[in-house]
């Protein structure tokens, strides 16, 4: 079956840089758009960013745009999440997604895998 596992949370002052990772396995993901999600307690999951398996474009919410890359390496069935100028408000549970289909969606009932989830805590 399809397995989805992050790694790389950790607790850090804000400012500070984490790097996500999510190793991929189970089948081939060349037809498959991959997410990254976080939620927070007591707030919905919400959508970080997207990439495409196969091209490796990639879509980042405005939110974590400028500060967040997500990105995959084909040969470690690995993608990434690089994190830098971290805030309080960052902190939460992350979670690596998957979807059978090249077009980018934005909600999480739109993935139909998903890892365990890593925290990342960001104190001030």
């Amino acid at each position: 079956q399809v397995q989805l596992v992050e790694s790389g949370g950790g607790l850090v002052q804000a400012g500070a840089s984490l790097r996500l990772s999510c190793e991929a396995s189970g089948r081939t993901f060349s037809s498959y758009t991959m997410g990254w999600f976080r939620q927070a307690p007591g707030k919905e999951r919400e959508f970080v960013a997207a990439i495409r398996w196969s091209s490796g474009s990639t879509y980042h919410s405005d939110s974590v745009k400028g500060r967040f890359t997500i990105s995959r390496d084909n040969a470690k069935n690995t993608v990434y999440l690089q994190m830098n100028s971290l805030k309080p408000e960052d902190t939460a549970v992350y979670y690596c997604a998957a979807r059978f289909s090249t077009t980018f969606r934005f909600n999480a009932a739109d993935y139909a895998y998903w890892g365990q989830g890593t925290q990342v805590t960001v104190s001030s």
